[in-house]
């Protein structure tokens, strides 16, 4: 496939459109116009026929003419008459014609059934067009013949024709000043356009792009400056993502060196080995418990909606395996669990992530009770994670759920951000709200269609 750029395929596309009128008007025209001036001839031969209405009155003469048969193809529009009396044809007035050309009239006549009859030869390579109109003046049948050669028809057609490609000449030069116009319409614009994105590329998007003008020029920078505005929040997410990261994984790694240093130096920094190795086991599970989570929330920015397995699930058998799960951490609180029957359509494995996230972020605020429920709202399933902690200041209600924000008690400031990333996968909505009696957790899923793989 031959590649051009805009400016050719805005010239080749007018050339083929002046290409494409021409070749229709040079096929179409001539047969439309010949016909048209075919039926013009035959109504200029009837119109003189008329005038020579009643050939047998006492009162008309058969036109003496000057002109014989081959000179009037010469003359535009010269008619000839012929008039043919009684039913023998005996009788011969008017212009005289060839043998021939007579004797294919007279069987037109006889075998005309109608009182007036429209016919066409050829003769001398030229065409011959007559009306034949019957005349009964009571005493005797006759016919009238009026005849005219196809030179003003040709001479017509020729005419305009000539016209014609005048026009589409002008026509065809003319295009070329809006295709000028549009070439330098859509130019400026789209280079612009080309060297914001080589700036992107090149990882330089601090330069905003907005076109005033045409509305779907407008509409284009509008979507392209929305691209660059989330390039930019996309590569602070990263920048704060990495600087977080490395900054949690720093202190353990720290801890887990000095303390096996000291342990290969023969000191024992908490008096025993046993202990010692405590704290490095600890700082190790640590940090496996912060780089699951990292790369948790990195694998949920690459899925999509199609890619979550949706099933149908039943809230108790999901509830009671946390709820197990998380009782011994402490044993002072009570987790409580209501609408274990409730069924709902989700992917089993991130629900399962979301509610451990919610339980384990509401065990380090729970005074003494913790209740997982759920609740059928519209076409939509409520799961509710409510502990009876203090209140969470309102100013830091909409940034609960950003990356890496921590409460007083958090540890890494993915828990939450887990959470609203699996609820939008399943194209749900989430919020908190301080209650009467503590925070509750809130997570809106739509009740969706079963994935067939599941069925």
């Amino acid at each position: 496939m031959i590649r051009m750029n805009l400016t050719r395929r805005i010239w080749l596309s007018f050339i083929a459109l002046v290409v494409l009128v021409g070749l229709t008007l040079v096929v179409v025209y001539p047969i439309s116009i010949k016909g048209t001036l075919t039926e013009e001839t035959y109504r200029i031969i009837e119109q003189e026929q008329a005038r020579f209405a009643m050939p047998f009155s006492d009162f008309y003469d058969v036109p003496e003419s000057e002109l014989d048969f081959i000179e009037r193809r010469e003359a535009e529009r010269a008619v000839g008459h012929l008039f043919l009396i009684d039913g023998q044809f005996g009788t011969q007035q008017g212009d005289p014609v060839p043998d021939n050309v007579l004797r294919e009239m007279v069987a037109n006549a006889v075998d005309q059934d109608t009182e007036r009859g429209r016919y066409e030869l050829t003769y001398s390579g030229a065409t011959l067009f007559y009306v034949i109109t019957h005349v009964d003046d009571g005493n005797e049948d006759g016919y009238q013949i009026s005849y005219m050669w196809d030179t003003y028809r040709d001479l017509m057609v020729n005419r305009l024709w000539e016209r014609l490609i005048y026009l589409l000449v002008i026509a065809g030069a003319l295009s070329l000043l809006p295709a000028i116009w549009l070439k330098r319409y859509l130019r400026q614009p789209l280079r612009l356009l080309g060297n914001h994105f080589e700036q992107i590329s090149k990882r330089n998007w601090k330069e905003p792009f907005h076109w005033e003008g045409d509305d779907d020029f407008r509409k284009l920078s509008d979507q392209f400056e929305q691209m660059r505005q989330n390039l930019i929040r996309y590569d602070r997410s990263q920048k704060t993502f990495i600087q977080h990261a490395s900054h949690e994984l720093k202190t353990p790694i720290m801890v887990v060196k000095t303390y096996a240093q000291s342990v290969k130096d023969g000191i024992l920094p908490k008096k025993d080995m046993e202990k010692t190795m405590d704290v490095i086991l600890a700082e190790a599970d640590r940090m496996e418990h912060r780089v699951r989570d990292m790369l948790y929330f990195t694998k949920l920015d690459t899925l999509k909606k199609e890619t979550i397995n949706l099933e149908l699930i039943r809230f108790g058998e999901i509830a009671y395996q946390i709820e197990e799960r998380f009782r011994m951490q402490r044993s002072d609180v009570k987790i409580l669990i209501a609408g274990a029957d409730q069924e709902f359509t989700g992917d089993v494995e991130h629900i399962q992530v979301l509610l451990e996230n919610l339980i384990e972020n509401a065990m380090r605020y729970a005074v003494s009770t913790i209740e997982m429920r759920i609740e059928q709202k519209n076409d939509e399933a409520v799961i509710i994670v409510e502990n009876d902690g203090d209140h969470i200041p309102e100013e830091e209600l909409p940034h609960l759920f950003d990356p890496f924000r921590k409460g007083n008690k958090g540890q890494f400031g993915l828990g939450l951000a887990i959470v609203s990333r699996i609820a939008e996968l399943h194209h749900g909505t989430y919020h908190v709200t301080n209650t009467p009696h503590g925070v509750a957790f809130q997570v809106h899923l739509p009740f969706s269609e079963v994935s067939d793989k599941d069925e």
